[in-house]
């Protein structure tokens, strides 16, 4: 599996399709993912999985936005949600030829809390459309879940790969096994607990992501008195830890967490750590916050030479996620 930082051939979308989901805020959510596909258009093209009878408005949304529509190909796959990173293919590369292929891991909806029939057929589904192989596995496994770092490591939470809801069908020695045949991993990096109210229990993308193959950037609670200090402490005193393969520590880079957030009677899990890398550009998620503009600072010194695009991401956050959640990289081929 390539790091999210080597070119990209698309990112890969799935839009919004179920009012029910955003109780309130449905109309909302079209033009703010309209907005996203366009700024991922002004780098890369975009691949969108949406059933057909919503594919007009998306488009007219997408005009709106002024996205490159010449970039963006619609596909006719529903789905139950819209967080692209989980349900949908998690692609892997061959670098000894150059081919790209997919990998289908099994998706019930962060263990069963949601309904994900749909979604779960979406990376076989792609994978025909592209033309591409598919390696399927038995076992339950989420893109926001894991995050690597392109040359062996892996890095992800115990909190959701050790959870009594994906247990099933495997151990820890069965995942390990797996990661290394499906994804080229040769070690995995463990975290303990996610961000309080992330309804994947933890996914990593809210919490430590490489910034290259030896630098990870660390999330952090600077007020002792709010419920994500500890757990997140704890993470970084792990972190600190770690060693790489040539046996020295990881450059590690703080990135403070925002503010809570609290909408429409919810208490939600805003993370700026979970932003796109794509072909030139870094796209971070914004909440209004004066915390913002420093988050944007700290990536755009961790990507030099790519652009840094801030997206305000609260409606977003209403349904649990931001944009890593919401897109998936499709690796260029050699």
């Amino acid at each position: 599996m390539p790091a999210e930082w080597e070119p990209h051939a698309a990112t890969w979308l799935s839009w919004p399709d179920n009012p029910a989901l955003w109780p309130g805020h449905f109309e909302s959510v079209g033009p703010k993912f309209a907005e996203f596909a366009s700024a991922i258009s002004r780098f890369e093209p975009v691949c969108i999985n949406c059933a057909r009878s919503r594919q007009p408005l998306a488009r007219r949304q997408l005009n709106e936005a002024r996205a490159d529509l010449s970039v963006i190909t619609f596909h006719d796959h529903p789905t139950n949600d819209v967080w692209c990173r989980d349900h949908g293919p998690i692609f892997v590369r061959n670098d000894a030829t150059g081919e790209v292929a997919v990998t289908d891991w099994q998706f019930r909806g962060w263990g069963g809390k949601f309904e994900a029939a749909l979604d779960n057929a979406i990376p076989a589904r792609i994978a025909a459309a592209l033309g591409m192989r598919c390696f399927a596995s038995s076992l339950e496994l989420e893109g926001g879940g894991i995050e690597v770092n392109g040359v062996g490591q892996l890095l992800t939470t115990e909190s959701v790969q050790h959870h009594s809801n994906r247990a099933t069908g495997r151990d820890p020695e069965t995942l390990s096994a797996a990661l290394n045949d499906m994804l080229g991993v040769d070690e995995i990096l463990w975290l303990g607990e996610g961000l309080a109210h992330d309804d994947t229990d933890g996914h990593i993308d809210n919490l430590a992501r490489f910034y290259a193959p030896h630098g990870i950037l660390a999330v952090v609670e600077r007020e002792p008195a709010r419920p994500n200090h500890r757990p997140l402490q704890a993470n970084l005193a792990r972190l600190r830890a770690l060693r790489t393969p040539r046996g020295v520590p990881y450059e590690i880079v703080e990135l403070p967490l925002p503010d809570p957030i609290r909408l429409a009677g919810r208490d939600l899990p805003p993370s700026h750590a979970n932003f796109l890398i794509v072909n030139g550009g870094v796209l971070v998620p914004t909440y209004g916050q004066s915390g913002d503009a420093a988050a944007l600072g700290i990536l755009g010194e961790l990507f030099p030479g790519r652009e840094v695009l801030g997206i305000d991401c609260r409606v977003l956050l209403l349904e649990g996620g931001a944009l890593h959640c919401l897109s998936q990289q499709q690796p260029l081929g050699g």
